[in-house]
């Protein structure tokens, strides 16, 4: 009876403070304002999709194994990014490293595969400005990888600063927070994958 009352009474550093809950409550609100943005894009896109002005579509330009590779390191990231906060909860500074570092590697990943996509389809002529189709996908995709160069670097501020300082209220913000971005841009992700990689092969 005494360990799930104090189970229930359990509350994580992040929360334990006024403001924390308040900046977290603002973030949420960040990150539907983030919401609106993609969501305008991706309704860009489909208005676009066809307007390939004679130029090759996406069938013709996406490579499944390249679009796949980026897909597994994201969504691999997002798993050790929770595996990252879940550390930082057990207050073990080691297994918040290792998995914070491992998630910033896949994300290094995903952006070099990216940039490789990127520049492979400008050499074979079919850069942003050949078509409103290329216009849209090269806006929304490289959104989203400008997402995620972004990410990383704040998550690796944030984990110098908890090198520096250790785990305390302020950086268990933090480092929840950032955890909510990346989680956030894997689910865009999934979109992206599924409705402009697997539809565009089709």
């Amino acid at each position: 009876m005494e360990t799930t009352t104090a189970t229930k009474g359990y509350q994580p550093m992040e929360y334990k403070s006024e403001e924390g809950r308040l900046k977290i409550f603002g973030f949420w609100v960040f990150l539907s304002a983030e919401i609106v943005l993609f969501s305008t894009l991706f309704a860009t896109y489909f208005v676009l999709v066809h307007q390939t002005a004679g130029g090759p579509a996406g069938k013709d330009l996406f490579e499944v194994n390249i679009f796949a590779m980026e897909t597994f390191f994201l969504l691999t990231s997002s798993f050790t990014c929770g595996l990252a906060i879940l550390y930082m909860r057990k207050n073990s500074m080691k297994g918040y490293l290792i998995w914070t570092i491992i998630t910033l590697l896949l994300g290094l990943g995903f952006l070099i595969l990216e940039i490789k996509e990127f520049s492979t389809l400008v050499e074979m002529g079919a850069g942003p400005t050949h078509s409103a189709f290329l216009s849209a996908f090269f806006t929304l995709v490289g959104t989203h990888g400008l997402h995620v160069s972004l990410g990383i670097v704040w998550v690796t501020s944030v984990m110098i600063q908890v090198i520096k300082r250790g785990f305390t209220p302020v950086t268990a913000r933090k480092i929840f927070m950032t955890g909510l971005y990346w989680h956030f841009l894997d689910v865009v992700w999934i979109f992206l994958f599924s409705t402009i990689y697997l539809l565009g092969v089709a």
